[in-house]
């Protein structure tokens, strides 16, 4: 276990020091019910390994992490009889927990979830936009090259 365990919440519920109600366990991933949660059925996906972000996710583990977010998105909707899911990660910034951790919640066409939590921002013009859309094309091609 990582040297963060003893004051990471989700490691301590890896290691078996905290309850949670789980309803998913497999080599590379845990999943339990939010104690506080948007809609019953809000279901925290965490990696067993401690990783902060997506971002330190490593490649061994994207396909096995995110399979089981896929199946846990179908199980929730399936489970409750929801009309579909909302599926997100946040990296730092509102992520109560610094744990990887996917929030898979449950929802119903007018259950008064309003899209995002935070005011749009239109980009000031089109040269704006473009710049920062190469900025971050540019990025994913010299991250791809090992860069």
């Amino acid at each position: 276990m990582p040297d963060s365990s003893a004051g990471c919440l989700f490691d301590r519920i890896v290691a078996g020091l905290l309850a949670a109600p789980v309803v998913f366990e497999d080599q590379c991933s845990l999943a339990f019910l939010d104690h506080r949660p948007v809609f019953p059925g809000h279901t925290l996906l965490i990696s067993k390994e401690h990783f902060e972000t997506l971002a330190d996710l490593p490649a061994r583990l994207i396909q096995p992490f995110f399979a089981n977010a896929q199946l846990l998105a179908r199980a929730v909707e399936e489970a409750l009889g929801a009309d579909g899911t909302f599926v997100a990660i946040n990296n730092r910034v509102s992520q109560s927990v610094p744990h990887l951790h996917v929030h898979i919640v449950p929802r119903r066409k007018k259950d008064g979830l309003r899209g995002f939590f935070w005011p749009r921002q239109p980009y000031p013009d089109p040269v704006e936009a473009e710049r920062i859309r190469k900025n971050i094309a540019d990025t994913v091609l010299r991250l791809l090259a090992g860069g």
